[in-house]
């Protein structure tokens, strides 16, 4: 079933009305080809929701809906995930979000760290980070998220740690990190409610120096195992094991 994100006006619950605007119309109609009777999902992005719809009619510049019912259980993380990846080359990047909105990042926050090889000016960031957003919600619709998760504009590692002060628990996966065990605890020890921020290095990881600023500010350095893994895997493994200790 096809899954489409309209805004919280757009849904009438006392109506049971749906208007679905802007340019999943012309998806609807004229890529999908989709016909008045057919059911669709339909979320506003903030309550996690589910609004199951039935087409009641494809006008030139709308899709006209039925509210048909609600279903309360989401699809959403007991716990908030911010991704603080660091920026990898190439097209890393695309594939790091679309894979972190499907295991269910709650944010993602593109990290400008030393070793990071990839530099972007101001209008080379804003044009980037705008397509990192039509990537992570392409992802929340086929991976049925409640919610867009907002790719943040690129911060540097200092405003990143400052960002991260706020959250409950805050881990860093590092190459010269031991203990399995402590890894194991505090992920196996996530509440429901809390949040909690992965920092992830770009290729050749954090430097030391970044290690120690982050220890400073409360930032705890984990192992993922014995094998280095690369930044396009780490972030995608730490969030597959919050999803499978949280969801229990």
């Amino acid at each position: 079933m096809y899954q489409f994100f309209v805004e919280p006006g757009q849904i009438n619950v006392n109506d049971r009305s749906v208007v679905i605007l802007g340019t999943d119309v012309n998806h609807i109609r004229n890529v999908l080809r989709m016909r008045a009777g057919e059911e669709i999902s339909v979320c506003n992005g903030e309550d996690g929701r589910e609004y199951r719809c039935g087409i009641v009619s494809l006008e030139e510049d709308r899709v006209v809906c039925e509210l048909r019912f609600i279903k309360e259980e989401n699809a959403e993380l007991p716990v908030k995930v911010y991704l603080f990846q660091g920026l990898p080359k190439a097209d890393k990047m695309e594939l790091i979000i679309q894979k972190a909105v499907e295991l269910g990042a709650y944010r993602i926050i593109p990290v400008s760290a030393r070793r990071c090889v990839v530099k972007l000016d101001e209008g080379k960031a804003a044009a980037k980070v705008k397509r990192w957003q039509g990537i992570a919600e392409a992802a929340a619709k086929q991976s049925k998220r409640g919610v867009i998760p907002e790719v943040s504009g690129v911060m540097s590692f200092r405003q990143a740690v400052e960002m991260a002060a706020a959250m409950d628990v805050r881990i860093i996966p590092y190459e010269l990190a031991e203990d399995m065990e402590k890894t194991r605890e505090i992920i196996g020890g996530l509440k429901a409610e809390q949040s909690v921020a992965v920092f992830i290095g770009p290729e050749g990881g954090f430097e030391e120096q970044e290690i120690q600023e982050a220890v400073k500010n409360g930032i705890q350095p984990v192992t993922l195992g014995r094998r280095i893994l690369r930044t396009e895997t780490a972030g995608m493994t730490v969030l597959a094991w919050i999803g499978y200790e949280t969801e229990a």
